[in-house]
Order: structure tokens, then sequence, then C-alpha cells
């Protein structure tokens, strides 16, 4: 009845409790700063408890407030039943006491309280467990109330449940056994006469505590939390009238265009038909005969009539003619000085490979130095600890069945297949052997462990081998075989059972923390190198943190991450391969019960390296078939008895070596200067130039063949004639590709940047080499040739003499009889013009929807382990990447404005930078400041200071528990008002694709800069103060956050020289340019639209394939460009037809021939990467290139082209030089 106790004072030790963290102190059978809400003033307050009961509480209440005091109400509410059970002068009315003993104390016999009923109001209840459910540790990012609920963690806990535990004596904490029975309103049935359940008001976690403490924050109290206004919804997508918006305004602009130019076509036609009438009525009139006898069909044009710019196009093309010709005539007539010269200063720019410097570190390669993430990195290594080495191994059991274990503690338990003890055991054998591997090590001299390298975060200056950070499900027995095999008799509630490793493991998934479990097995959860294990570091592949059911075990070694240049980054390096060499032993055991992936933090990069080497061969293959085609191509062969004469094998040999010289010499003087080379350079540049060189050889050697020597012409004189013809476009070419490509050095880009270097010097040395080395060697050929001697036998001499009619070979008859005016048939050229505009607006469509980014996965070789690992990281991994926070200098952190602004506890800004880290992460920030603030808490007696031992009156460290709460950058342990540099650890959720790792960079970015202005407006902030946020991955993907407008700036950079150099070398001839520029263009983004198509992803690597494409378009292009504006037929569509027959031929064997064979031996690479972005890619890039230059530009200059100019002496010249070969 009221006014009575149930018990009074202490009797003692419980002598049904062992091993308790707390002495189980207990009442006998018989205030105001531990239980306020009793308190009534002096002299009005009665109690059922002593003062000696009340500090055993007090102390009692402790161990939990240390957890729950960030939320004042929540350990408020939890005080106050304890207080009402404890003390409350109506003591009786609330408590059952049902079981007692006899204890005896100092000789004095007394009957001892051992257990009772409680009796609450569910609303109470209730309400006390709601203020109390999201309170956090920030240490762990957990909530609190999963250390005080046993087995069910934070997510299956409920009030009742959490108060049970609170009454299991056998968890360490309560000093005896409480049967808490909670009552709805209004039911009586059950309770014992006389008492009435206890219907107290709870405090909610927004109210203040009768003491004055404040609200709870809002990381540990939803309802306390600020109304934030909601984000914007994401944009709609464009449309226009319920459409895609894009795909209409294509329509239309389609429309437009095709319109418009059956207006103009149906306009020409129209406009021709009375032009022929005219000349009809006039017929006669206008022919007449030039000086060289020539019928023409257009009246002779007068000089006046000349403009400013066909004197220009003249003066340019006769000075480049004239210059050249001079320059072939002296080259040809000193062949062999030419090539001693040449290879001599190859052989000068050669001797800088010995300096080479090859860069295989990704960072290194895709991230520029000054780049944000860069720098951002640089700062977070600086201050702290790069971030660790992970070697790792997932492991399944495919087909094991599991089974059901019904647990006397948690009930009826669901265990997978991989969840045994003999796969247990399994592992932690492996995990032994590979922890104890040991090797000779030169650069330490001495033999080399584990210890020497690992991420040791207890014992970083001299660990030892358990101190080594492994993440494992057996450290949660602390990887010991006897405490797996440990089990023990328990009897809870009456009922006695057996209780093993899976009781254990239960306790331990959902209380990581603890330092013992509540099973009789008493073992701790922690590591042996004294961190928790959390559970999605041990085990994956679950839901609802159902670990039971995982299907993986996840077994992790970290290793610290060196400086490349620090000697013990050979020896992570050298342990690694031994960790990967047991493993792939290990895969290959007949009797191994997993099936598993692997990695180690080397396995990347060697792949990557792995696979160029590997493919290696199949470029060499490539550049073979070239070669073959090359020298097989070129030759004449007029007769059977004249093919080792004719052939070009030597020449062909000789241009593959002169494009080898040139990227030889390109390395070379890089490497002079010190710009480091890549993988990439080796296997794109060589293929660029052999490109560009392959076509300039084929213009040159065709036109050489084509054309008769005049009379008492000398060979050289002839060769440099020839020179002069066809050197000004094979210079418009180069000059253009060389240009674009310096131009794309300006790229942010470390890749990029040294490709468009290597390449752009690369096509420079080319041409050089054309104009000097292969003109000679040509010199020398036609030497052997004419004296009619046979290749690689030169002093065998053949009898039959060589033709007198000089060989067109077979392709030009083809396009001149054949090809050309189907072409340009009326109605075939309306055809083409329609379905490449098509192409044109429907590739501008498919480029809003290319996918950015690069996979990391497809940066592995086809077969690699690695793909196997990407596999089961997606899979089984339930969260992402680690990611910090920084702040750098310039925060003070000890004024309470600044501590407020960085904490999350109760009194903190409820926008402080922690709060705002938790509506954005998957795990909350582990915040030091926080784990400061609760260390220093008086709310908790927790040591401050050592009591015994050496460092007795010494502050305890603040890693103190178990488990490194606070990181600091690597300062001395120095009183200071300003940090140079903090962090917060998060984790994001996890990340699978590249676009998702790149808008998780873009969101914590923002984020971080949300943060960066909210701290610098505290007073005493510096307006240089900044937070960034960082993880090992952000190097990699900040790329994808500018790479469109990169690409943009870089392949217009690349376009602008096309035309400028165009028009130049063509005399200022601007249309040409422009329809030149045109048709760059429209090969550009309809690769870009195949791209969307064949599902080839836009990044840096597609990019120097875009850069490259521009180059090659450039040899499909600019040749036609300037054989129609060189071309002196009467109307548009003869120049065309004659641009196409000759020139056309040429490229097609140069270019698209001499791409495609090479090309296709790529099919056959192991490499994913070069499957995708140089076979698919670079075949797209060629068909695409072929189509445009001989198939769509012919028909856009047949309509657009700049008229015919009269030439003057050029044009005599052309028609004197040309008259054999255009009228046989």
């Amino acid at each position: 009845e009221p006014g009575y106790c149930a018990f009074y004072e202490e009797c003692g030790r419980n002598p049904t409790v062992s091993g308790s963290l707390l002495p189980p102190i207990i009442p006998c059978l018989n205030y105001s700063r531990v239980c306020p809400m009793l308190d009534r003033g002096e002299g009005r307050t009665t109690a059922c408890c002593s003062i000696k009961q009340l500090k055993f509480l007090e102390m009692s209440l402790m161990l939990s407030k240390a957890v729950l005091m960030r939320c004042p109400s929540c350990a408020d509410n939890f005080a106050h039943l304890h207080c009402i059970n404890t003390c409350s002068p109506d003591q009786s009315t609330t408590i059952n006491v049902t079981r007692t003993m006899n204890i005896t104390s100092f000789g004095i016999v007394k009957e001892a309280v051992v257990g009772y009923q409680a009796y609450l109001s569910t609303s109470f209840a209730d309400k006390a467990f709601e203020s109390c459910k999201s309170v956090r540790i920030p240490s762990t990012g957990g909530y609190a109330i999963a250390t005080m609920c046993g087995r069910y963690g934070s997510a299956l806990c409920t009030a009742q449940r959490w108060y049970d535990f609170q009454g299991d004596s056998s968890n360490g904490l309560a000093p005896l056994d409480i049967d808490f029975r909670l009552i709805p309103e209004g039911v009586t049935e059950g309770i014992p006469d006389g008492v009435v359940p206890y219907a107290g008001r709870a405090l909610g976690c927004n109210e203040m505590t009768p003491t004055g403490a404040e609200v709870c924050s809002c990381q540990d109290c939803q309802a306390s939390c600020p109304v934030v206004p909601s984000p914007p919804p994401p944009a709609e997508p464009f449309t226009i009238g319920g459409m895609d918006g894009y795909l209409v305004l294509c329509v239309i602009f389609l429309c437009v265009l095709i319109l418009a130019f059956l207006l103009f076509a149906l306009s020409t036609y129209l406009l021709r038909k009375e032009e022929g009438k005219d000349s009809e009525k006039g017929k006669g009139k206008g022919k007449g005969i030039d000086k060289n006898g020539n019928n023409v069909s257009e009246r002779l044009i007068e000089p006046w009539e000349v403009t400013c710019t066909d004197k220009n196009s003249l003066a340019t093309q006769e000075f480049l003619g004239s210059g050249f010709q001079a320059w072939g005539t002296l080259i040809a007539s000193h062949p062999l000085k030419v090539l001693l010269v040449s290879a001599l200063v190859i052989a000068a720019f050669a001797t800088g490979l010995m300096h080479i410097e090859l860069t295989t570190d990704p960072v290194q390669l895709w991230s520029a130095p000054n780049s944000r993430a860069r720098i951002e990195k640089d700062f977070h290594d600086k201050y702290f600890d790069p971030f660790f080495r992970t070697n790792q191994l997932i492991l399944t059991a495919p087909g094991r069945p599991g089974h059901f274990y019904d647990s006397l503690l948690f009930g009826k338990q669901n265990f997978s297949g991989i969840i045994t003890k003999d796969l247990i055991l399994e592992l932690l054998e492996l995990q032994k052997k590979i922890q104890n591997i040991e090797f000779w090590s030169n650069d330490l001299n001495r033999t080399a462990r584990l210890k020497d390298v690992c991420f040791a975060p207890l014992n970083p200056s001299n660990p030892s081998l358990t101190d080594c950070a492994v993440n494992s499900l057996p450290q949660y027995f602390q990887n010991s075989v006897d405490n797996l095999n440990a089990k023990v008799n328990m009897t809870v509630l009456g009922v006695t059972k057996e209780v093993d490793w899976r009781d254990h493991f239960i306790y331990c998934v959902n209380s990581p923390l603890s330092f013992k479990d509540i099973t009789d097995l008493q073992l701790s959860c922690m590591a042996d190198y004294g961190a928790p294990v959390f559970p999605f570091l041990a085990v994956g592949g679950y839901e609802n943190e159902g670990y039971t059911t995982a299907e993986a075990l996840i077994l992790t070694f970290s290793l610290n991450n060196y400086p490349r240049d620090n000697v013990k980054f050979k020896v992570a390096l050298e342990w690694e391969q031994r960790f990967l060499d047991i493993v792939q032993e290990y895969q290959k055991s007949p009797g191994n019960p997993f099936t598993f992936a692997y990695m180690a933090e080397r396995s990347l990069e060697d792949e990557i390296n792995r696979t160029t080497a590997e493919d290696i061969p199949i470029f060499m293959i490539s550049y073979a078939v070239i070669f073959v085609y090359i020298a097989v191509a070129l030759g004449e062969y007029t007769s059977f008895s004249r093919i080792l004469v004719d052939s070009k094998f030597l020449v062909g040999l000789g241009g593959i070596l002169v494009v080898g010289c040139s990227v030889l010499a390109s390395m070379g003087f890089y490497a002079w200067i010190g710009i480091p080379s890549s993988l990439v350079i080796l296997q794109v540049v060589p293929f660029l130039v052999l490109a560009v060189g392959a076509d300039n050889i084929f213009i040159f050697v065709l036109e050489y063949q084509r054309d008769a020597r005049r009379p008492d012409e000398k060979r050289e004189e002839q060769i440099g004639r020839v020179l002069g013809n066809v050197a000004p476009s094979m210079l418009l070419c180069s000059l253009s590709e060389s240009v674009c490509f310096f131009l794309g050095a300006l790229s942010t880009m470390p890749a990029v940047k040294s490709f468009a270097l290597y390449a752009a010097l690369a096509v420079l040395m080319d041409f050089v080499l054309q104009m000097t080395a292969f003109v000679a060697l040509l010199s020398l050929d036609a030497r052997r040739q004419d004296g009619n001697r046979c290749e690689l036998a030169c002093c065998v001499t053949v009898k039959t003499t060589a033709p007198s009619k000089p060989n067109e070979g077979f392709l030009l008859p083809i396009m001149r009889k054949y090809y050309a005016p189907v072409l340009l048939h009326p109605v075939t050229r309306v055809i083409v013009m329609v379905v490449f505009i098509f192409m044109f607006i429907s590739s501008i469509y498919l480029m809003f929807y290319v996918t950015v980014g690069l996979d990391q996965e497809l940066a592995m070789p086809q077969g690699s382990y690695m793909l196997e690992y990407f596999k089961y990281l997606y899979a089984y991994f339930e969260v992402g990447v680690p990611t910090y926070f920084v702040t750098t200098k310039g925060f003070n952190f000890t004024s309470t404005m600044g501590m407020n602004a960085a904490c999350s506890s109760v009194g903190c800004d409820p926008f402080s930078l922690t709060q705002k880290i938790q509506s954005y992460m998957a795990i909350p920030a582990n915040s030091w400041v926080d784990d400061y603030i609760d260390w220093l808490n008086p709310g908790s007696k927790c040591c401050r200071l050592y009591t015994l031992g050496p460092n007795k009156g010494n502050f305890c460290p603040a890693s103190e528990g178990g488990y490194q709460t606070i990181k600091l950058p690597k300062l001395k342990v120095t009183c200071v008002s300003v940090l140079s540099a903090t962090r917060f650890m998060a984790y994001h959720t996890a990340l699978t694709t590249s676009k998702e790792f790149t808008a998780a960079l873009k969101i914590a970015r923002e984020l971080a800069h949300n943060i960066t202005l909210s701290m610098r407006a505290i007073p005493g902030t510096s307006q240089d103060f900044e937070v960034f946020p960082y993880t090992v991955t952000y190097v990699f993907y900040e790329q994808y956050l500018t790479i469109v407008s990169e690409g943009l700036f870089n392949i217009s950079l690349c376009l602008l020289p096309t035309f400028v150099v165009c028009c130049l070398l063509l005399g200022m001839d601007l249309r040409s340019g422009a329809l030149n520029l045109l048709t760059i263009i429209m090969i550009t983004v309809d690769t870009v639209g195949v791209m969307t198509l064949w599902g080839i992803d836009y990044n840096a690597v597609a990019l120097i394939n875009l850069v490259t494409a521009v180059g090659i378009s450039v040899e499909f292009v600019s040749h036609m460009t300037r054989s129609f504006a060189m071309s002196i037929q009467p109307t548009h569509v003869e120049r065309a037809k004659e641009a196409t027959a000759t020139m056309g031929s040429a490229v097609f064997a140069g270019v698209a021939m001499t791409n495609l064979p090479g090309i296709v031996v790529l099919a056959f690479a192991k490499a994913q990467l070069i499957q995708i972005f140089f076979f698919r890619l670079n075949l797209v890039i060629t068909l695409l290139g072929m189509a445009h230059g001989l198939i769509f530009l012919p028909v856009l200059l047949s309509y657009f082209g700049e008229c015919v100019r009269v030439k003057g002496r050029t044009e005599a010249r052309y028609r004197h030089d040309h008259a054999i070969s255009t009228t046989r």
C-alpha cells in the first residue's frame, strides 16, 4: 500500500550473479541528485532507500547514462523508473517481490530480494522508450539502444525488450532479476492485489528535464529537428507537349533542314535547266580553243575578273608547289646523305628514351596535380595517414543447406549454409595462414611480416601481429578456436539449454561494442586488435540486419599506404603478392569448401599492366597486317615477270619505319624534357600516326605511279614535281592534325594532355620524315626500278621492260568509271544529302543520352579475377566506401560556438556539421567532438585519471575503452586553440556504377560547401576555412563532373585549326574551309551518336579517341576538299567526280584500307578497354570517316563547293601535268 517499502538497504552480493560489470549488491527485505523526481524538499522527502543504496543506484546508472546523456530527457526517463523501483515511498504499490534468499553478511543472516516484478503502464514505458530509441553513439555510428536491448539490437528493440534487458541479471549490469510487466491502460487482469502499474509522466525527447537540461539534439531526436524546407524536386525531363523535348526539336530541325535542302536543290535544278535552254540557243558561240589546243565549252575569264581571293589562292599554290618541287628534287638527288642525316637526328631524339618515365599510377594518370580532388587528397595525406590499403576476400558456399537453431536467449534463428562452425574454422585457418606470411626483404634487410606494414590503429608505433587490423567473423571470437568450440549449459526462466558460438555470434553482430556477451560463455565481442568488428565488415548478403542469414563471409586485411618512394611501399607490395599467391593456391586446392572472390590493393594496377603486356602481340599483329597491306597495295604489278621489280615491299617497310621513327623521336624528346609517358600513348599514338602516315604515303606513291615523266626530265626532277603537286595536301592534313593535338594539350586531364603532346609532335615528325627520308627512299626505289632490279635481290635484273604508259592500278578506273558517276547522279545526290542530314540530326539527339563514366570493371581484361571480385562486391557488400569530411585550419573548436557548430549532442546547433552529415550519409559521422564531449560529461563517472599503476594521476588517453574515438592529425600532443586539420568519418551507401560514384561525389561536395558557409559564419573563423569531403575514389570520378564541358572545349580547339589551316593553305578559301569543318563536325557528332547506340561510355579514354577521330577525319576530308578546290573542270559535279576518282581512290586505299585490317585484329584483344574503346570506337570512326569523306563530301561539294577559278600559269601547268593521266 502507499507509504510502505517492499525492501530496504543492501544485503551484500547476489550469490546468483557472477562476473558482472558492477558489484551485484542487492537490497534487504525491508536525494535529490540521483532521483530528483522524488525530491519533495527538505524535511518532506521520504524514500524506501538509504543513502548507501542511493549511492549505489547512482553508480549503477552511470554506465547507462554514459551512452544516454546525449539526450537528457532519455537519461532522466531511464533513471526515473529505477528510482521509482528502488526509492519510491510508494514502492510496494508498483512492485511485487517474487524471489528471496538468505544472505549472511558480517555474521548476520538477512533475507534478501533476488527477484521481483515491476508493474508500469504502457503509456510511461512507450514514451520513455521513444525518447531513447534514436540516441546515437557517434563513435560507432550506431544507436545506444542497440547496446541495451541484447539480442534484438536497435532494429528489433521494443519497450518490452528494452526493459527485459534492464532486468536481466545475466547481462552484467542488473544486480538482480526484474520482471517488468507492461500493463495497458484499464487492464487489471493478472495484477496482484494492491499493485497499481506506475503511470508517471515520461518526458519526450524534445522536452527539457525538470533540472533544466536542454532538449535532445536533432541527431538523437527527430522531434527536436527544426523544420527544414524540402529540397527542390529533381528537374523534370525536358518535354514539349508531353513528348521528349530534345526529340521534338531534332525532328523539327531535321524537317527544316531537309525542306531547305530540297528547295535549294529544286531551285538549282530549275535555274540550270533554264541556263541550259539559253546555252542551246547560243550553241557554238561559247566554244573556244585554249593555248594548249583543248576545246573548252565555257568562255575564257578575263584578267580583270580575277578576285583578290583568287589571287591569294594562286599565290599560295604557286609558292607551296614550287617550294616543295625544289625541295623534292634536292632530296631525291642526295638520298643516301638524307637518310644518314635523318637516322642521326632520330637517334639523337631517341636517346631520350633512356630517361623515359612510364606513368602507371591511376591517380597520376587521370587526375591533374592541380585538380581539386588531388589537392584535397594531398591535404588529407599530409595531415593524416593515406587511406589504408585493402586486401580482401568475399567467400560464399552456394548449395550448402542452412539450418534452424533454437536459441535459449534469442529464440528460433535461421542460419544460412555459410554461417557454420566448420566453415568459420576453415576461414580462421586461412586467415592465420595469411597473417603468418613471412619473406626476406632486401629493403628492410630482414624478414618482413604483416606487422611491419599493417594498419594498427591502436598501436601504430610498434605493432605486434595481434595489433594488425584484420576484420572477419572469427574476430568475434578473438581468432580463438577454443572460444569457437566453447559451450556451456545455461538456465533462463527455469529453462536450461546449451549455449554455444551461435548465441555469441547473434549477440555480437547486434552489439559489436560489447566486452562481454549475455550468455554464460561470457566472451568479448571485440576483435583481438582492440576494436569492434561491425557486422557489415564481417558478413554480407543479408537483408534487414538478418546477419544469421548472410550469404557471404568477408575477410579484410588493412595495410598502411606508404608513399611510393618509401622503402616500406615495396614491402607492402611484396606482402600483397604473397597474399595473392596463397589465396590463388587455396582457390585451386581440391578441399576448398568456398566459392570466393579476392583482391589486393595492387590488383587493379597489376591487372591493367598484365593485360597491356598480353595485348602487345595483338597490336604487333595489327601493325604487321597494316604493313603487309601497304607493301602489297603500293606495288604496280604490270606483269608477272616484273612482280619483284614493281613491288614496293621496301618502300612500305620504309613508310612503317618512318612512322616508328617519328613516334620514337616524339617519345625521346618528351623524355628529355621530363614529360612522362603512359601505356595509352604506347597503344594509341603509333596507331594514329600510322593512319596519318599511310595516307600520305599512298597519295604520294600513287600520284608518282600515275604520272608520266616529261621528255628530258630526270627521275629526281619528276619526283620533285610530283611532290610539289601533293605535298601541299599532305601539309594541310599534317599541320591541321599537329596544331589540333597541340591545342588538345590544354586539357587538364594528365592522360589526355600527355597523349595530345606526344601525338602532335609525332605527326609533325612524321611529316618531316616523309618530306626527307621517305622521298629519299622512293628515289632509291625508283632508281632500282629503272634498272629493272628485283627488290630484296638488287643484283638480279629482269629482261622485261617497264610499260611506257603509267600504271593507274585497279582502283582509279573503278572509281572514275563506276563509283563517281553513280554517286554524283542527280537522284543519288539528293538521297545522300537526305540520309546524312538524318544521321547528323539523329546523332545530335543521341548525344544527350550518351552515358558518362567508366565502370571500373571495364578496365579489367576478360577472365580477370577482379571481375569476379567486383561482382561479389556489388552483390554482398552492404555499405559503400568510408568518407571523411575534413576541416582545414582556421576554425576555433575550443570556443562554445565553435564546438556547438561541430557537435551533435544536446545543446549543439541543430544545423551543425555532424547534424548535416547525418542527413545524407548511410552511416552518420564518427565525431571526435562528440566523443570528447562525452568523455568530459560529468554525468558519466568514467575515469579521467589513472588511479593505479605507473600512470597514476595522469589523464587517460582518448582511445581508452577499446577503440580509437579521436582521430587528430599527426601533431605533437600539445594544447592548441586552432587545429590544423580534423576529420569526421561516415559511409556512403553501396555504390556500384560510375554514375552513382559521380553523383555521390557531387552531393558530398554540395553538402561540404553548405557546411563551410555555415561554419565561416561563426565569429573568429577564418574566411579561408573550408570543409571538404574525401574518399579514395574521388580522384578517379571527379573528371566526370566536368568531362562533358572539357570534351567540348578540347574538341572545339581541335576543330579550329582544321578550318584555319585549310583556309590559309587554300588561299583564304573560306567556303572550302567551312565545308571541310562541317564534314569533320558531322563525323565527330555521328561518332558520339553511335557510341550511345553501341553502349560505349563517354570518358577520358573515349575523349582521347574522339580527339583522334578529328585527326583521322582530317585525312578523309581535307585531301578531298583540296583536290576539289584545285580542279579546273567546268562544273561542280565534274570537279567532284575528278576529286572522287583521283584523290578518293588514294584516300580509300591509304586511310580506310590501312586502318580497317589493323582495327579488326584488335577485336581479339583480351582487355575490355581495347575491345570497346580501340576496336569498337576506332571501327566507328573509320567507317564514318570513310562514309563522309567518300560519299557525303563529294556530294556536298557538288552542291556548295567553291566556284571554278582561272588559275593563270597554275592552271596551264596543272593541265599539262595531268594531261596524260586524265585523258587516257
